[in-house]
């Protein structure tokens, strides 16, 4: 179980209404923690809070859409009075897959905006009070797509590799002051979200982890840090990593494409 002296007595999940994020907030409410919430659509966040009250604890919710002007903002406030000793940034996704040089450059901005700009700011927010306070946690969420580039998602490609390198520099900035950072890298799960972008998880040979099984591995290795690899896929992410460059992406953007149903 998760150290509630160090890493609560409240918790923010950025993200928190379903799969992964879901999966956090049941492991953290039955550890004790108490929760702020935070996703876009008010009735699976409502669903997801409703389950982790019944566990005893305080749960705070806001409905917010993270690429808003406003959104910190309504964060900050929102938690303005707690006590937050963990942070769970798990609401990166590629919002948008086109070629990027005949793509809306507005709608790549904004993959940006979501797993770069948000993520900065809210480990700022949050981060910030757990140095002076000298405990607590951050877990950014990672993709093996952070390892190597892929057609129509090179734009979120190079945002999860912008994150897990950011993870490591925060990693060792926060080390000395007691606060864990962890860059938990997911493969393939399976969460709702998945399952809307047509993502065929019946394909031969597909590893496809549980979304609740991945957020128990990330909290269990939170001290791990500052990358940890999910669902039995370190072998994987070490070959992504690896030289020479070219077949890599080409092997990579083939599974990939199978994976999605194309040719």
């Amino acid at each position: 179980m998760i150290d509630k002296d160090k890493y609560g007595p409240w918790a923010v999940i950025a993200g928190g209404s379903e799969g992964v994020g879901a999966g956090f907030a049941e492991e953290l409410a039955e550890a004790g923690l108490n929760l702020v919430l935070l996703a876009r659509k008010p009735g699976p966040l409502e669903e997801t809070a409703a389950k982790a009250r019944a566990h005893g604890v305080e749960v705070r919710t806001l409905a917010v859409d993270l690429l808003a002007a406003d959104a910190v903002e309504r964060i900050r406030e929102t938690t303005a009075d707690l006590d937050v000793g963990l942070l769970i940034f798990n609401a990166g996704a590629n919002t948008y897959g086109h070629e990027f040089v005949t793509g809306d450059l507005d709608a790549c901005r904004k993959v940006l905006t979501l797993n770069i700009d948000r993520q900065l700011e809210l480990s700022q927010v949050f981060g910030a009070p757990m140095r002076e306070r000298g405990r607590g946690g951050i877990i950014l969420l990672g993709s093996l797509a952070g390892f190597v580039g892929a057609e129509h998602m090179s734009i979120y490609a190079a945002a999860k590799a912008f994150s897990r390198v950011f993870a490591e520099g925060l990693w060792l900035e926060m080390a000395e002051h007691g606060v864990d950072v962890l860059e938990l890298v997911l493969g393939v799960t399976r969460t709702p979200a998945m399952e809307r972008a047509g993502l065929d998880f019946d394909l031969p040979g597909l590893n496809a982890s549980d979304p609740y099984a991945v957020a128990r591995e990330g909290l269990d290795h939170l001290a791990d840090g500052p990358i940890w690899v999910a669902g039995g896929n370190y072998e994987l992410a070490a070959g992504c990593a690896g030289f020479p460059r070219a077949e890599i992406v080409r092997a990579a953007s083939a599974e990939a494409r199978a994976m999605m149903g194309r040719r």
